[in-house]
C-alpha cells in the first residue's frame, strides 16, 4: 500500500480557525495595555514631580519656586510650563503638565516661573 503522508484541507482550515480565534481574543488585551502603560507612566511623572518638590524642600530649607523645582525633576523632557501653570513633561512625543499650586491646599494655581510651590497637583 502506498500511503501519503500529509495533512487534509479540512484540516488545515481548522487550524486556521482556531489561530483566528486566538488572535481575534488577543488583539484587544494588547490595547488595554498600551492604555495602562500610559496612565503608568503619566503617574510616574507626577511621582517623580513630588519627589523632586521633597527634595527641593530638604535641600533649600524652604519651598522651591516653580522654576527651581524643574532642576530637582530632572530629565531631558521636563520644562517649565509655557503657561507657568506646572511642571511640563513629555511622554511618547505628547506634551502633558503636572499641575504646580502656590498654597498648600492646591487650589491657587502657579501664574510664573518665580511662584513658590506648596502643592503638586496631578497631571492635565
Amino acid at each position: 500500500m502506498n500511503k501519503h503522508a500529509g495533512f487534509t484541507l479540512i484540516e488545515l482550515v481548522a487550524v486556521l480557525v482556531i489561530l483566528a480565534l486566538l488572535g481575534a481574543m488577543a488583539v484587544p488585551r494588547f490595547v488595554d495595555v498600551s492604555n495602562d502603560a500610559l496612565v503608568a507612566a503619566q503617574n510616574g511623572s507626577v511621582a517623580a514631580v513630588r519627589t523632586g518638590h521633597a527634595m527641593a524642600i530638604a535641600k533649600l530649607k524652604r519651598v522651591p519656586q516653580l522654576s527651581e523645582l524643574v532642576t530637582y525633576v530632572g530629565g531631558p523632557n521636563v520644562i517649565v510650563d509655557p503657561a507657568n501653570k506646572g511642571i511640563q513633561v513629555t511622554i511618547n512625543g505628547t506634551n502633558y503638565v503636572v499641575q504646580t499650586y502656590t498654597d498648600t491646599t492646591c487650589t491657587a494655581a502657579t501664574g510664573n516661573g518665580t511662584d513658590p510651590v506648596n502643592c503638586v497637583g496631578n497631571i492635565l
